[in-house]
């Protein structure tokens, strides 16, 4: 067959590896149907072996990677299930389209293992917004966003949002959603039961989404722009529809295996339930329901339709399905039947024109390859602070850094969604990680979605480790536990040796934090190919956690409460400022070392923090991250609405320590009869606390340094370059 596999993204080495499976030249449709069960995006061929590393398992642990989402209990027969995955490549082309469809594909992963979707949450990282395509990017995404997960009646809780000339060319859109259910009803991807009844329910077929995993599994180049029909096209309300049929007909034992029909469609769906059951299917593509005519049959196996689902329904059950789908106005259509030979076999109108083995499908040659130390990583680190001049106006510092897109408050991005529906969301958008309750219980989870690609370029392992621990942070000061998971992986060609070093590494990070928090990785997502003419992304591993808080007293934020509360620094000051805001706002640098993390420290503070908060010793708390303590004071007084007069002592730079990212370092607010307590707690996790100073009534926010006053500005000046820097932009 000439070279017609390279048309379908295989290499020739891959083409005569299917040669020796089959025995036999594939026909078109077969070719078509590796080439995108061979992608990247599906079969993980460059990335699998890697993340080996990462730990799956844990006594919260009910299903962890392989699944369609992951699940965790958390107590009481109550299961919360949880996933990420990127839509990058379909929004840099259609960003309205893209990043909606991405929501509607999350959600349904997790309706997919018999959850209900309770919350959304989404990281975002785009060029400047000085720029007036990544203005258009960020608005069109934000509304895709928001118009599909509104129709839902899916609440958008939390989330991140960067800006670097780093992803001017490539944005990332990853989507995340949590789901509900009790332990005993969650589903899976099996099909079992030769005989049984293989059938699609939801949305008709189209040729939207042709080849979509394909195209997510190549870099974005000025040809790929035109392939907008890689793109699929999303219909919320279709989807709601899908949501209520689907918890309804769960709650019979006629549905076998579930799976969603996302990347590849029809062929991802049934070749990956068959593979994991060791079985087969046998299906008609004349059955499936179709939006066009004169369909040819790869292009039905491959549609990337959105709003659809694979079902196993057992044997004579058909006419009960059918009857519930057609009651919310939905398809549910037998298109085959589960058999016991392995083979996945296509037929039209009765006449076979494919049959290929379910496994050869799933199981595509998998790549380890040499990994070689980028040359930029032998200069990047070198920085010599002294060089550096440090600012004279400490004021005019904090309020450039507060208008930083980086920093400045994400209210205009996440005011369009709705976060309380569903009246679960207890801490909204703008804290460090948002809290939901559990109906009826005592309890609640907290969420959040963090990832810092500037720490990852500079240093892969160390930077990952970093994102796993600034994550675990935000939850700790929430007031819950962190339990498990879920990650995508954003990184450039793994066929650039820089880049498959960036991806070997950064999972070791990941792996190392995971590890030391207990916190295992339960599900996720790679993204590779994310290059452009502009060059490759910042490595970029995005990882959503999710924490447990067993008592709904212990939830916090990160607000200001009263005046005459005493303001507490937990942890210690590093002499580091390599990846930061500042540095990159004010001096315009990307080098330098990290700040130190040292993972025994971080957890005996997130520990020590657990415990105060526990105790009921704490009015706020607040993790220092972005822009440093400076920062992390100003959010906190702004969303207060309170003043404070706070004085710090380091014989480290003045610069370095309002403004250095240090690790292990918290912000508590408390009453001052409570500080023996919360000294006597912090002494048995050998954890340093210094007391700072006060909430003031005065609309006045004011720091000194070693005794001398260096910032002193009104509250009212502070929150307006931090709540309007973004808005004003459009």
């Amino acid at each position: 067959m000439t070279e017609s596999y390279k048309q379908v993204g295989l290499s020739e080495d891959e083409y005569n590896l299917i040669l020796k499976q089959l025995g036999r030249e594939p026909n078109e449709l077969e070719l078509n149907l590796y080439g995108v069960m061979w992608s990247e995006h599906c079969g993980y061929k460059n990335s699998k072996l890697l993340l080996k590393m990462l730990p799956v398992k844990g006594e919260r642990v009910l299903q962890g990677p392989g699944e369609n989402a992951g699940a965790l209990d958390i107590g009481d027969g109550d299961a919360v299930t949880m996933k990420v995955e990127s839509h990058n490549h379909p929004s840099a082309l259609s960003p309205y389209q893209g990043a909606a469809t991405g929501v509607g594909g999350i959600v349904r992963d997790i309706l997919a293992v018999g959850a209900y979707p309770v919350a959304n949450l989404n990281s975002l990282y785009f060029g400047k917004l000085e720029k007036a395509h990544q203005r258009y990017l960020l608005a069109e995404v934000v509304k895709g966003i928001a118009d599909y997960g509104n129709c839902l009646g899916i609440p958008t809780v939390a989330g991140e949002v960067h800006f670097d000339d780093a992803y001017e060319g490539n944005c990332l859109v990853n989507a995340m959603c949590v789901g509900l259910t009790r332990s005993e009803d969650l589903k899976t991807a099996f099909a079992k039961g030769p005989g049984n009844s293989v059938m699609v329910v939801g949305n008709l077929t189209g040729r939207d989404g042709m080849g979509g995993a394909s195209f997510a599994s190549q870099e974005l180049t000025k040809e790929s722009e035109e392939n907008r029909s890689a793109v699929q096209v999303g219909d919320p309300f279709v989807e709601k529809l899908l949501i209520d049929a689907c918890m309804e007909i769960f709650q019979n034992e006629n549905v076998i295996g579930v799976q969603d029909m996302g990347a590849a469609g029809i062929i991802s769906s049934t070749s990956e339930t068959a593979s994991k059951a060791e079985t087969g299917i046998e299906i008609d593509i004349d059955l499936v329901p179709k939006r066009e005519s004169g369909m040819l049959p790869y292009e039905v196996m491959i549609s990337e339709s959105q709003e659809r689902m694979l079902l196993i329904v057992k044997e004579g059950k058909e006419n009960e399905v059918n009857k519930i789908f057609h009651k919310w106005d939905l398809h549910a259509v037998k298109i085959g039947n589960v058999t016991d030979d392995g083979m996945i076999r296509v037929l039209n109108n009765g006449i076979k024109v494919g049959e290929v083995p379910a496994k050869s499908l799933t199981n595509p040659p998998l790549y380890k390859k040499d990994i070689i130390k980028p040359e930029y990583l032998n200069y990047i680190e070198l920085l010599d602070y002294k060089d550096l001049p440090e600012p004279d106006n400490y004021n005019k510092v904090i309020l450039i850094m507060l208008d930083n897109h980086n920093i400045a408050s994400k209210e205009w991005i996440y005011r369009q969604y709705d976060h309380m529906v569903q009246l679960n969301t207890v801490v909204t958008p703008g804290s460090d990680a948002a809290v939901l309750r559990i109906k009826g219980k005592n309890k609640a989870i907290a969420l959040t979605l963090d990832g810092n690609g500037r720490y990852v370029y500079l240093n892969p392992e160390k930077g990952s480790e970093i994102v796993i621990a600034e994550a675990c942070r935000n939850l700790v000061a929430s007031g819950a536990k962190p339990i498990g998971v879920t990650d995508c992986l954003n990184f450039g060609s793994p066929e650039k040796p820089d880049i498959y070093y960036q991806l070997y590494y950064s999972i070791k990070g990941l792996a190392n934090a995971c590890n030391k928090f207990n916190t295992p990785v339960v599900s996720g997502n790679v993204s590779l190919y994310n290059d452009t003419e502009y060059g490759s992304i910042y490595p970029t591993p995005t990882v959503g956690v999710l924490g447990l808080i067993e008592d709904l007293n212990h939830i916090t934020d990160i607000k200001f409460k009263n005046a005459d509360d005493c303001i507490y620094l937990i942890g210690n000051f590093s002499n580091e400022i390599g990846g930061s805001e500042y540095l990159f706002e004010i001096h315009k640098f990307v080098k330098g070392k990290l700040p130190e993390l040292n993972l025994d420290i971080e957890l005996y503070t997130q520990n020590a923090i657990l415990e105060i908060i526990r105790n009921g010793l704490v009015k706020s708390c607040h993790d220092v991250s972005d822009g440093g303590i400076a920062v992390n004071l100003a959010e906190s007084a702004v969303t207060g609405n309170f003043g404070i007069d706070v004085s710090i002592n380091s014989n480290i730079r003045k610069d370095i320590v309002l403004f250095g990212e240090h690790q292990s370092m918290f912000v508590i607010s408390a009453e001052k009869k409570n500080e023996n307590k919360i000294v006597g707690i912090l002494k048995k996790f050998q954890t340093k606390m210094s007391y700072l100073g006060s909430v003031t009534d005065e609309k006045i926010f004011k720091i000194s340094v070693n005794g001398n006053e260096i910032i002193n500005l009104d509250l009212a000046q502070i929150s307006e370059n931090y709540k309007n820097s973004i808005s004003k932009m459009f």
